[in-house]
């Protein structure tokens, strides 16, 4: 299925998802049917129409790093930045990524900006060298000595492999090295990134970690999975405190079920048909609601008042039968976000 045009009012919604299934993980964006939209938001206009994202330069000339940038929400943050005229590099697999790498690498591109694939062990992304090299060669290679944006995106939901493959369902399933892997990528990588790229930040900057709604709702199936979200919810809140005395900002992102990789390569054939319809309380999940999460990335760096410190955007996309309406809502003191 093809991308939606510059005004299109027929996109896909979760009905429109096939059976498929991607072994092992990560999951592989150009494999996926339909592939996800990119870089075009959902219209104001009472029909449910798509149109491209119109950029403002609010990030000319920063230099962003986004960890599992090559797809899913990484990939629209990436290209969105760039619209907004940041440089970007993304990390990604390598032996596994590396064409969805290079294609997120053209798109930033074509948007006029450089971008610096950086290729991470998949086996050792959670340890400290492997955090303290991603930030090294982001400097070496874009030839600057100021990061002002950290994206910390990348995530993982291990499954259980027997003679199927499920996304454990069960506590007593859940072996000791898996939940030591799952914490490994999705917390300590963000805190040892963080780690080494805040000597590197100046006053204004921002960390902006991708969290889940799991983390304030549970998942029965998802266990391990959504302590390591509720882990990055106490970890952003208590790094805003620790770093606001030096004018760096702090937030999360908080997404509702999105159609990335990670869901095909997360679940069976069966539980990826007709991904998250009826998932949402008013209707299918956002298939378009990618880039308006990294929309949601973008406000938190560029629109959000210095004050707004260790703030969530709770990005549990609710669609009506119009498949227009989206809320946003921010979980602390709930202040809403403008997505207009």
């Amino acid at each position: 299925m093809s991308q939606p045009s510059d005004k299109d009012t027929s996109f896909p919604v979760g009905k429109d998802i096939p059976a498929q299934v991607q072994r092992p993980q990560p999951g592989l964006e150009h494999e996926m049917k339909p592939r996800p939209v990119v870089s075009k938001l959902e219209s104001p206009e009472d029909a449910p129409t798509l149109e491209a994202y119109k950029a403002a330069g609010k990030l000319q000339g920063k230099l962003a790093i986004v960890t599992g940038g090559d797809s899913g929400i990484g990939r629209a943050v990436c290209v969105m930045y760039a619209k907004e005229g940041a440089d970007v590099a993304l990390t990604y697999v390598k032996d596994r990524e590396e064409v969805d790498a290079k294609e997120t690498a053209k798109m930033v591109e074509r948007e006029g900006r450089r971008c610096f694939p950086v290729p991470v062990d998949y086996h050792r992304f959670g340890t400290e060298e492997e955090c303290q090299r991603v930030v090294k060669h982001v400097l070496e290679e874009s030839k600057r000595d100021v990061i002002d944006i950290l994206v910390n995106n990348a995530a993982e939901v291990v499954c259980v492999i027997a003679l199927q493959q499920h996304i454990t369902k069960d506590v007593t399933d859940i072996k000791a090295d898996q939940i030591e892997h799952t914490f490994r990528i999705n917390v300590f990588s963000m805190f040892y990134l963080v780690k080494h790229t805040l000597p590197h930040m100046r006053k204004g900057a921002s960390i902006i970690n991708t969290t889940s709604v799991t983390a304030y709702r549970g998942s029965p199936s998802l266990l391990d999975y959504s302590a390591t979200k509720g882990a990055i919810v106490s970890f952003t809140r208590s790094l805003a405190l620790q770093v606001a005395s030096k004018g760096i900002r702090v937030n999360a992102v908080a997404p509702g079920p999105i159609w990335t990789p990670l869901q095909v390569a997360s679940r069976d054939d069966k539980e990826v048909e007709g991904f998250g319809d009826g998932k949402v309380p008013l209707g299918d999940v956002a298939w378009v609601s990618l880039p308006s999460v990294a929309r949601a990335t973008f406000s938190w760096r560029a629109r959000i008042p210095p004050t707004s410190r260790g703030r969530f955007s709770i990005r549990t996309v609710v669609m009506l039968s119009t498949a227009k309406v989206i809320t946003s809502r921010c979980y602390h003191r709930s202040w809403l976000l403008g997505f207009q």
